[in-house]
């Protein structure tokens, strides 16, 4: 009965030999179903910092593409070697290796020892057909087989079969795989380091090297054997290959250095590019990962002296926010949502929606300077109380205190409320209503309580509007993304950052200058650092749930945020002055570490003039529309 099942075993290999033999006698056969001339195996798209390091990979399949002439004709070597000797001989399949299976099979008690497939047949095994193993089957891959060798060449069939075939470790291709492994190109790896890749399709989970060196190792050294028998390496080549061990790397596959960052692009990008994981774009950034860093680490460094300070926090809770802009240009510098993103990927840079708290006063001052009240104009701050139905607000001061008749500096120096809130009903709430929306702002309260902040706005629209007062009376949009490529290179989309002018250079200065004081002699005095000009506002809100400083160099602003992601209070010890101004500070250290050219003092626009209050105070001002209250302006003391 053996030889009963190993005759019919031999001449059912010869049945299959014969069918095939018939197929290419017919290769005018329908093939438009098949992809043999669209080949588009899809491919990694590639994020970059604006210094051209990568961010991270996103892909359906990691995948690299490489064309024929970036193969090192050793690698073509090594893999024809080990799969399929006669490659360039045959016409798709080896008739020849067909029979020498049988007899194999034969001489094996009917168990199959030797593969009798082509490149040719494996790729379209691969890519064109089910895994299903029936002699139907098999005939059909014949058949394509010969087929695809009369529609492309020898070097187009091994272009896709290396970049289609999977290496193991989430790689496909061997551009990927030479760079995930070894971190090197195709054009650098060694003898030993093409061996082990070519191996690796026979049984990728096994000669994994991340996984069993041991196995890929030994899997490259029959390569090596089977090259050096045949004749296409020498001696000393073998010898020298034998004995490397090379270094492997076990990296993950997205390499994603800024994970909130890289969120975000794919969800600014996802609607308008619908192949964006598979097209193989690359995607350049404003962002600087080395200020990203930077940022992260100071997130962190102000969490931990939370924790610190306050035993009971809630970790599941507590979290961070911090974007860094450039507003000259509204490039994104940095964008961290969260103190740890492995913890949770809600990114609260772009999603949540926080009350600015007193960080919003400013643009109440800047409404002010822009209807032509002066820096040294004076309000009251006095107590107020305001009825509504029922309803009774008696806003307070920080300390509770008042202090009467004092300047618009004086008061947002000293972030006091009652006078932000006179101030507002001096100018008139629906006038400063409208101006505010005139700068953009959307979705804000029409009453009094929008001068304390009390609406909710994203850390990174919020940074927009921050632009105005380093950009000098100009907002500019801030952009993470600056450009896209297509996978040959051409440029597809450019983001440029759109401005709105709100305010003349010399009133938006007056604002900055006015700001500069909260961190020389205000509430903003803990983010402070020695030589630098610095204007900042702290910000918290009722009941300690959120703490800001939103910090201006004369190139950069950053804006930090803390909370309770349940809007539940921090203890009450937390704000702006305490919780967020030190991390401005931390982070500004190492930014001037790392750009030591960095720009350090503010510049003065055309049309900033010197005065004096009540005879001995120096301050700046402009010549604005409308009279001034105890002011001594003197023109000829202009500084430019």
């Amino acid at each position: 009965m053996k030889i009963l099942r190993y005759i019919f075993s031999f001449f059912s290999l010869l049945l299959i030999a014969g069918a095939i033999y018939i197929g290419y006698l017919f290769t005018s056969m329908d093939t438009q179903d098949y992809i043999f001339k669209e080949y588009k195996p899809p491919l990694t798209t590639q994020i970059f910092d604006r210094n051209g390091k990568l961010v991270a990979n996103i892909f359906e399949q990691h995948r690299f593409y490489a064309k024929y002439d970036e193969l090192p004709p050793r690698l073509i070597e090594a893999l024809v070697a080990i799969e399929d000797t006669s490659f360039f001989e045959h016409n798709g399949v080896n008739i020849d290796a067909i029979f020498r299976a049988g007899l194999k099979v034969i001489k094996n008690a009917g168990k199959p020892v030797e593969g009798a497939s082509t490149l040719t047949q494996q790729f379209i095994k691969n890519t064109e057909l089910t895994p299903e193993k029936t002699i139907t089957r098999k005939i059909r891959e014949a058949l394509l087989a010969y087929k695809i060798e009369t529609l492309l060449t020898k070097e187009q069939i091994l272009e896709r079969y290396l970049n289609f075939i999977f290496f193991g470790h989430g790689y496909y291709g061997i551009k990927t795989a030479a760079q995930g492994y070894f971190h090197k190109n195709l054009n650098e790896l060694s003898l030993k380091e093409i061996s082990m890749l070519v191996g690796i399709p026979k049984a990728p989970s096994s000669y994994d090297p991340t996984k069993h060196l041991d196995l890929s190792i030994a899997r490259a050294n029959n390569v090596l054997s089977r090259m050096y028998s045949l004749g296409w390496i020498s001696k000393s080549d073998y010898d020298s290959a034998i004995k490397e061990v090379p270094k492997v790397y076990n990296d993950t596959l997205t390499q994603n250095a800024a994970p909130y960052v890289v969120d975000e692009v794919i969800k600014q990008l996802d609607s308008s590019i619908k192949d964006l994981k598979t097209g193989g774009y690359k995607i350049n950034l404003n962002i600087d990962l080395d200020v990203q860093e930077m940022a992260q680490n100071a997130l962190k460094f102000g969490y931990d002296e939370i924790i610190k300070r306050d035993k009971d926090a809630n970790l599941s809770t507590l979290n961070g926010a911090m974007v860094v802009v450039n507003h000259q240009s509204g490039d994104v510098l940095a964008l961290v949502g969260g103190v740890d993103y492995e913890k949770s990927n809600y990114n609260r840079a772009t999603q949540s929606m926080r009350q600015p708290g007193s960080s919003f006063k400013p643009f109440v001052y800047q409404t002010a300077i822009n209807l032509g009240y002066s820096p040294m104009s004076e309000i009251a701050d006095i107590s107020r109380i305001f009825e509504g139905g029922d309803k009774i607000w008696k806003p307070k001061n920080d300390g509770g205190k008042f202090l009467g008749l004092i300047t618009l500096k004086e008061a947002l120096t000293r972030s006091r409320n009652l006078a932000t809130i006179n101030l507002a009903l001096d100018m008139g709430l629906d006038v400063l209503y409208s101006k505010l929306m005139e700068f953009g702002f959307k979705d804000i309260p029409p009453n009094l309580s929008i001068v304390l902040g009390s609406f909710g706005i994203s850390p990174l629209e919020y940074s927009k509007f921050y632009t105005m007062f380093g950009n000098y009376g100009t907002i500019k949009e801030p952009q993470i993304i600056k450009e896209v490529q297509d996978k040959n290179g051409k440029v597809i989309m450019h983001f440029e950052s759109s401005e709105h002018k709100v305010s003349e250079p010399e009133q938006g200065f007056l604002v900055l200058d006015m700001m500069k004081n909260v961190v020389d002699y205000g509430t903003g005095r803990n983010a402070k650092v020695a030589g630098i000009d610095i204007a900042g506002k702290t910000g918290t809100t009722n009941k300690n749930v959120d703490a800001w400083f939103c910090g201006i160099t004369p190139e950069i602003e950053a804006l930090i945020w803390y909370g309770n992601d349940n809007n539940k209070p921090m203890r009450y010890t937390e704000g702006g002055a305490r919780t967020a101004a030190p991390v401005f500070r931390e982070f500004l250290t190492q930014y001037i570490e790392k750009f030591p050219n960095t720009t350090r003092k503010f510049s003065i626009p055309n049309g900033v003039y010197r005065g004096t209050y009540k005879g001995k105070s120096a301050y700046y001002t402009t010549k604005s529309p409308l009279p001034r209250k105890n002011i001594n302006f003197n023109e000829s003391e202009i500084l430019f």
